[in-house]
């Protein structure tokens, strides 16, 4: 083991998963005739800290990445938004990629996960730097995290225990576990979780909710006594229950470039508000304006700042209080 790399003293976000370099080859190109292939950094929890990061947190990314060239791809991408990195360099296991293909209808986009034995994957509370998980104001990492490997849940699982608070999106993939292993897994995070990130299609088809999108809010809710859920719903916006009301925030319309990463930018504004002592209107709001923008961006990033979003927010419309 190499090291860990510098990190903010006391940070408001800590997010914790894994790092990506994305492949992709340039739109309308597929990966067989491609000549040639973009290069970027990616990950679902660093992509919600250089969102949240760029929109006025003191953020820091948790994880293990390998003692390589593209480790320090990875390392200085982050490091180049302003995140704090508290970050392992290892030097066994590899750096996990993804090769993208987007594609238009009927032709639809392919991801390809080149991840097996990546450096991540072996992450321990006892390397790690848990100091910094027990400083945050906020925990956040999602469900991609303890699918990618057994030591992993286990990890995920001791750092939700010892946050103050933790946010967490399900954020389902079909191609890292099956729905029965992901509700076995969420089930055992979840009591341990404050604020909820969650796909209306993974609360229905994983977790097994019913009802529309109000009833499932509420029902997540009372099982688990979350301080707040969160349903995102794609083209319909985002929902949210808080025990007293109800919110609904629409999406702000937007041409898209690349669609990518609009999860995480969503979860990223959100946060940026929620840890500045916004209200949850507000937070839905940066969420929908955030993620807008992330549309128009090429690669996974949100690459944007508040004066972007308070420029969407002030020619867009309001959600509904009831």
């Amino acid at each position: 083991m190499s090291g860990v790399e510098g990190k903010s003293a006391s940070p408001e976000l800590v997010t914790f998963g894994e790092g990506l370099l994305r492949l992709s080859p340039p739109a309308g190109e597929r990966i067989e005739t491609a000549d040639e292939l973009g290069f970027r950094v990616a990950g679902a929890e660093s992509n919600v800290a250089i969102a949240a990061q760029r929109l006025g947190v003191d953020a820091t990314w948790l994880s293990k990445l390998p003692d390589s060239v593209l480790g320090d791809r990875v390392v200085s991408q982050i490091r180049q938004h302003g995140v704090g990195l508290a970050v392992v360099r290892t030097g066994s296991g590899r750096q996990g990629t993804y090769y993208l293909e987007q594609g238009s209808q009927p032709r639809g986009t392919n991801v390809i996960y080149d991840r097996d034995h990546a450096a991540v994957t072996t992450a321990t509370p006892e390397e790690l730097d848990t100091a910094v998980v027990d400083e945050a104001a906020l925990f956040y990492t999602t469900g991609i995290t303890p699918a990618l490997s057994e030591t992993l849940a286990e990890t995920t699982s001791h750092l939700l225990e010892i946050s103050d608070r933790v946010g967490f999106d399900l954020n389902y993939r079909e191609k890292l576990w099956s729905p029965d292993r992901a509700r076995r897994g969420y089930e055992r995070l979840l009591p341990s979780v404050d604020l909820l990130f969650a796909p209306a299609r993974d609360a229905r088809a994983v977790l097994g909710y019913a009802g529309d999108d109000e009833t499932v809010a509420r029902e997540l809710y009372s099982e688990y006594d979350f301080e707040t859920v969160v349903l995102t719903r794609g083209s319909e916006g985002a929902l949210a229950w808080t025990g007293e009301e109800l919110l609904e925030q629409p999406v702000f319309e937007t041409e898209t470039v690349d669609p990518i990463g609009t999860g995480d930018a969503f979860v990223g504004g959100y946060l940026s508000r929620d840890l500045a002592d916004g209200s949850v209107r507000q937070s839905l709001r940066y969420g929908a304006a955030t993620a807008a923008l992330k549309r128009t961006i090429s690669g996974d990033l949100a690459v944007v700042n508040e004066r972007d979003v308070e420029s969407v927010l002030e020619d867009g419309a309001g959600g509904i209080d009831r």
